[in-house]
C-alpha cells in the first residue's frame, strides 16, 4: 500500500548487500544465511504468515549465546545502515528543491504570509535578526551509539552524497563502491557498545564534537540562506552580529541526582570548551590569513598594522597569537589551577574587533566580495558561539539547597531553615541578600554535599559571564528555592547578576507556577536584581510521568498561560525553557508544529528548549540536516511571535479540563492504583537491565524507591523497548472514549481542526500509536512475565487498541499515518529488522535473569546490542 521513494529504497538494498559481503567474509556463508532466513521469516511473520513466524521461532530458539550477540549485531547494523540511507534521502531532497514538508516550512514562504497580513518589511527584517532562540544540547542515555561509529557513519553519508552524482566514470563508481564496503567493513569489526559508563566529561567532549563537525559549518551555511531569504524576499539584510539561534548545554552542568557531576568536573568542562573555541578559530583564522593577502586597507588596519605590507596578515597574526596563549592556558588550566596570563582572550569584544576591523578595512577599499566569503562566516560563528563555544547551565535539585541552608542556619544557632515556614524563608533570604557581609564565617566547615554546592557556586563565581547560561532548580516549588540559590550564590563571591530558573515539573508545581512567580516579581529585594527577562523553566518528563501526558500537557499550556500574564502585569519580559525530550512520552516530536502550538504571547521572539540524547545526532549530526533544522527553528519562533494562533475557545478549554481529569484519573489508576504493577513493570520490561548497562553517566533512580524513584528517561525507554509505549498514551484513550461517548465527537472535531495544540498532540499519538505493536509487547509477556501479571498485560494491550481507534475515528482514517505514506513505508521497512531484535531481547532478557551473567558475558552483551538496535530503528526512544 506505502510506496518507498526508489532512490531511497536503492540506498537500503546497497548497503545491505555491502554488510550481507562482511558478515559472509567473517562469519560464513551458513551465518549470512541463517541471518536472512530470519528476516524473511520476521517479514513474512509480520505479513499474517504462520509459516513465516514458525520459520523465524525455529530459526532464532536454534542459536547459541555466541550466534546470538552475532545475530543482534548484524541487525543492529541493518538498522543503522537504514537510518543513514533515510537521513541521506533528507539532505538528496533539500537539494534537488523538494517541496518542503509542513515542519520544515520555508522562510520565504512565511515571510510572503506576513508581508500579506499587514507586517512591514523592515519590521520583519528586524524581528526576525533579534531572535533570541537557545537550543540547550543535554547528554541522556537515549543515545547508545558510541562517538566513534557515528563517525564511521557520517562517512557513509558522505560517500552517498558522492556516489550520487551523475557525471561518474565507472571507476570513479567502482573506487566509490570499495570505499563504502570498508567503512562497512570497519563498522561491522568496531565494538558498537560501551564497557564502561561514559564519564560527564565524556558526554560533554560528545557534544563539543557535534559542534565541530557540524554546527561550526552549519550556522553559517543557514544564516548566509536567512540573509539571502530576507534579500529576495523584502529587500533587507541580515545584520553581521545577529544570531537568532545560539547554543547552549547541560552536559558537565547537570548535576540533579548525578553524584559523577561535580564542581571540579564543571569546571574542566569550562575549560574544554574554552580550549575547543580557542582551536576552531585558530583554524578559521589560519584560513583568513592564506586568504587575505591583499594590502589595500583602511587607515584604521594600518595603524593596527603598522609597516607590514600585508595588513590584514599582520592583524590576524595578532590574533592568532592571542589564540594560541588562550588555547595553552586553557590546556594547562585543565591540571593546575593557573592564572590567566594578559594575552588570553577574555571578552568577544576582543575577539571580535579584529575580525571586524578586517571586514570593515575591506567593504572601504572596494573589495566587499572578499569581505563577504570566508570572513563573513568566521564573524558570524562568533556572533553565535563567541569566545566561550557555548554556555553551560547549572542545574541542582532543590532540596540539596535548602539542605545547605539549613546546615549553615543551624551552625549560626538560627534554627532549622527546612523547619520553617515558606514566609520565614522569603523574610531571611531577602534580609541576607541584602546584607553586605558574608554570611558564612571563615570557619564554617560543611558536610560534603554541601561542600558540594557551594563549591558549585564558587565555580559560578569564578567562571566569565558570557561561559555560563542559566542556573535551573529542579523540582522547584516555592519562591525561596529560587531566593536560597540566589544567596548561596552571592556567598560564593557572585558579583554579576545570573539568571536563576526554578523549573516546575510535577502536575501540582505547575499549577502552582503562575502564584510561585507573581509572589516573587512582587518581592522588592528579588525584582532588583532581577537582570533582564524573568526565564522559568516547563519539565516534560517529569510532569508525564507523575500524571500521564494528557493531564501534564494540558497543565503546561495552562502554566505557560498564566506565567505570561503574571510577567505582563509585572512588567517584566519572560523567557520560557521547555524541557523537552525526545519522545511524545517527554514532550518530544516535530519541532515546528510544538512551537507553533504554544499558548499565545508565550513565544515572544524568545524559545529555548533542550534537545536530548539522540536526536541531536539525527537533528544536527550532519550540516546540511543541521541548517535544514536551524532554518526551521527560526521560521518557527518567527510565526509563533508574529502570528501566534488565537486562544481556545470557552468550550474547548471546558473539554480539556474534563479530558485532563479523566485522563490523570485513568492515569494514575494503572500505574498507582494496580497492586502489580511494578512488578508486572520490571518483569515485562528491561528496565532493571537498562539501570545497568552503560548507556549514560546518570544512575536510572534519583533515590531508592519504586516507580516515582525512576528518572523518566528509563521509565519510558523500558516501554519503548518492549514497543506497548504506555506513557506516551495511557489515560488518553479513557477520555477521549468517553467525550465521544458523551456527545462531544463535533467539539473534537473543530479543535483538532481549529487548534494547534489539539491538533499536535493528536498527530503525536497517532506517530507513537505508529510505532507501538501490540503483538511484540505480548511476545515479552510470553516469555518474561509470570502467570499472576499477564492479565495486567493484556489488560495494557487492550487499553492500546481502544487509543488506536480512537485515533483513528478522530483523524477519519481506516489506517495509522494514512496521510503520511512515507513515514509509514518507512516504519514498515524497518519491522522486518525490528521484529527479530524484540524476539532475541526477550529471549535474552530470560536467559539474564536465570543466569544472572557479568556484563561481559555473550548474554549480556547481546542484549545490549539489542537495545541499540531497537533505539536505532525507532529513532526517538527516550
Amino acid at each position: 500500500m506505502f510506496e518507498i521513494d526508489a532512490h531511497l529504497r536503492e540506498n537500503v538494498r546497497q548497503l545491505g548487500e555491502l554488510l550481507g559481503e562482511v558478515i559472509r567474509s567473517h562469519l560464513g556463508a551458513d551465518m549470512l544465511a541463517r541471518i536472512e532466513r530470519i528476516r524473511l521469516g520476521a517479514k513474512s511473520a509480520r505479513q499474517g504468515s504462520d509459516e513465516g513466524a514458525k520459520v523465524l521461532q525455529q530459526a532464532l530458539a536454534e542459536l547459541d549465546d555466541e550466534q546470538v550477540v552475532q545475530v543482534a549485531r548484524a541487525f543492529n547494523q541493518f538498522l543503522n545502515l537504514a537510518n543513514i540511507s533515510e537521513q541521506y534521502q533528507r539532505i538528496r531532497r533539500l537539494r534537488d528543491g523538494e517541496e518542503a514538508r509542513f515542519e520544515d516550512r520555508v522562510l520565504s514562504e512565511l515571510l510572503a504570509r506576513l508581508q500579506q497580513a499587514g507586517h512591514e518589511s523592515s519590521a520583519l527584517a528586524q524581528q526576525l535578526a533579534k531572535l533570541e532562540i537557545e537550543l540547550v544540547l543535554t547528554a541522556h542515555p537515549t543515545e547508545v551509539s558510541r562517538r566513534t561509529l557515528i563517525q564511521k557513519y557520517d562517512a557513509i553519508s558522505e560517500q552517498l552524497a558522492w556516489r550520487d552524482h551523475n557525471d561518474l566514470t565507472p571507476a570513479e563508481l567502482s573506487r566509490c563502491r570499495d570505499r563504502l564496503a570498508r567503512l562497512i567493513a570497519s563498522a561491522w569489526h568496531t565494538d558498537e557498545i560501551r564497557h564502561e559508563r561514559p564519564t560527564p566529561v565524556d558526554e560533554a567532549k560528545w557534544g563539543f564534537a557535534v559542534i565541530e563537525n557540524s554546527l561550526w559549518q552549519a550556522v553559517p551555511n543557514y544564516l548566509r540562506k536567512i540573509d539571502q531569504t530576507l534579500q529576495d524576499s523584502i529587500g533587507e539584510r541580515l545584520p553581521l552580529d545577529a544570531a537568532p539561534v545560539r547554543i547552549a548545554s547541560w552536559m558537565g552542568g547537570d548535576r540533579d541526582g548525578n553524584p559523577n557531576v561535580t564542581a571540579t568536573v564543571t569546571r574542566e568542562v569550562l575549560l574544554l570548551a574554552r580550549w575547543m573555541a580557542a582551536d576552531l578559530y585558530l583554524r578559521d583564522v589560519d584560513g583568513l590569513a592564506a586568504e587575505l593577502s591583499m594590502h589595500a586597507a583602511s587607515k584604521a588596519l594600518l595603524a593596527q598594522a603598522g609597516d607590514s605590507r600585508e595588513p590584514y596578515r599582520a592583524v590576524l597574526k595578532q590574533l592568532r597569537e592571542r589564540l594560541r596563549v588562550t588555547r595553552q592556558w586553557a590546556q594547562d588550566a585543565l591540571h593546575a589551577d593557573i592564572p590567566a596570563p594578559a594575552q588570553v582572550l577574555s571578552d568577544n569584544a576582543e575577539l571580535l574587533a579584529p575580525l571586524q576591523l578586517c571586514y570593515d578595512s575591506l567593504k572601504a577599499s572596494g573589495l566587499g566580495l572578499i569581505a563577504d566569503g570566508h570572513l563573513t562566516d568566521t564573524l558570524r560563528r562568533v556572533a553565535t558561539f563567541g569566545l566561550f563555544l557555548v554556555r553551560l547551565d547549572l542545574r541542582q535539585e532543590s532540596t540539596r539547597h535548602s539542605q545547605a541552608v539549613s546546615e549553615i542556619t543551624q551552625f549560626l544557632g538560627l534554627g532549622d531553615y527546612s523547619q520553617w515556614t515558606e514566609a520565614k524563608r522569603q523574610s531571611f533570604l531577602l534580609k541576607e541578600l541584602e546584607n553586605p557581609r558574608p554570611l558564612l564565617p571563615g570557619h564554617f566547615r560543611a558536610t560534603p554535599d554541601t561542600a558540594e554546592v557551594l563549591a558549585t557556586c564558587k565555580v559560578a563565581a569564578e567562571a566569565p559571564a558570557g561561559a555560563l547560561g542559566s542556573y535551573v532548580i529542579s523540582m522547584a516549588g516555592a519562591p525561596s528555592d529560587v531566593l536560597a540559590v540566589q544567596l548561596l550564590l552571592k556567598e560564593a563571591g557572585l558579583q554579576r547578576p545570573m539568571r536563576v530558573v526554578p523549573l516546575f515539573e510535577t502536575l501540582d508545581d505547575l499549577e502552582f507556577a503562575g502564584k510561585c512567580i507573581n509572589t516573587l516579581l512582587g518581592l522588592d529585594g528579588y525584582r532588583r536584581r532581577l537582570a533582564g527577562p524573568q526565564e522559568v523553566m516547563i519539565g516534560y518528563s517529569d510532569s508525564s510521568k507523575d500524571a500521564g501526558t494528557l493531564a501534564a500537557t494540558w497543565a503546561q499550556y495552562r502554566a505557560q498561560e498564566r506565567l505570561v500574564q503574571v510577567c505582563r502585569n509585572h512588567e517584566v519580559e519572560l523567557i520560557l525553557f521547555h524541557g523537552r525530550g525526545g519522545t511524545v512520552g517527554r514532550g518530544g516530536g516535530p519541532a515546528h508544529a510544538a512551537i507553533l502550538s504554544q499558548p499565545p504571547g508565550s513565544v515572544a521572539g524568545r524559545f529555548r528548549v533542550t534537545e536530548q540524547g539522540e536526536m541531536i545526532r539525527f537533528k544536527f549530526g550532519l550540516p546540511e540536516l543541521a541548517v535544514q533544522s536551524l532554518e526551521m527553528y527560526v521560521a518557527a519562533v518567527l510565526e509563533a511571535t508574529l502570528a501566534p494562533p488565537k486562544p481556545p475557545k470557552p468550550a474547548w478549554r471546558k473539554l480539556m479540563d474534563q479530558l485532563a481529569e479523566q485522563g490523570v484519573e485513568a492515569y494514575r489508576g494503572v500505574v498507582r492504583g494496580e497492586p502489580t504493577f511494578v512488578d508486572y513493570f520490571r518483569q515485562a520490561t528491561p528496565e532493571q537491565e537498562l539501570g545497568r548497562l552503560p548507556l549514560g553517566s546518570r544512575p536510572a533512580k534519583r533515590r531508592a524507591g519504586g516507580i516515582e524513584s525512576l528518572r523518566a528517561i528509563p521509565w519510558i525507554f523500558a516501554w519503548t523497548q518492549t514497543r506497548l509505549m504506555l506513557p506516551s498514551w495511557l489515560g488518553w484513550e479513557v477520555a477521549l472514549e468517553q467525550a465521544l461517548a458523551d456527545g462531544h465527537g463535533k467539539t473534537l472535531q473543530a479543535m483538532r481542526a481549529q487548534w494547534p495544540f489539539f491538533r499536535t498532540r493528536i498527530d503525536m499519538l497517532e506517530m507513537v500509536l505508529a510505532k507501538a505493536d501490540a503483538s511484540i509487547a505480548r511476545l515479552y509477556d510470553e516469555r518474561l512475565v509470570a502467570d499472576e501479571h499477564k492479565a495486567l498485560g493484556e489488560s495494557l494491550r487492550q487499553r492500546l487498541q481502544r487509543m488506536q481507534q480512537v485515533v483513528l475515528t478522530l483523524t477519519g482514517q481506516t489506517e495509522l499515518l494514512q496521510a503520511s505514506p512515507d513515514i509509514r513505508a518507512a516504519l514498515t521497512v524497518r519491522d522486518s529488522y525490528l521484529d527479530p531484535l524484540h524476539l532475541l531481547q526477550a529471549e535474552l532478557l530470560a536467559r539474564s535473569r536465570q543466569q544472572q551473567g557479568a556484563l561481559d558475558s555473550p548474554v549480556e552483551r547481546a542484549l545490549l546490542v539489542t537495545v541499540a538496535g531497537i533505539a536505532a530503528g525507532l529513532r526517538n526512544t527516550g
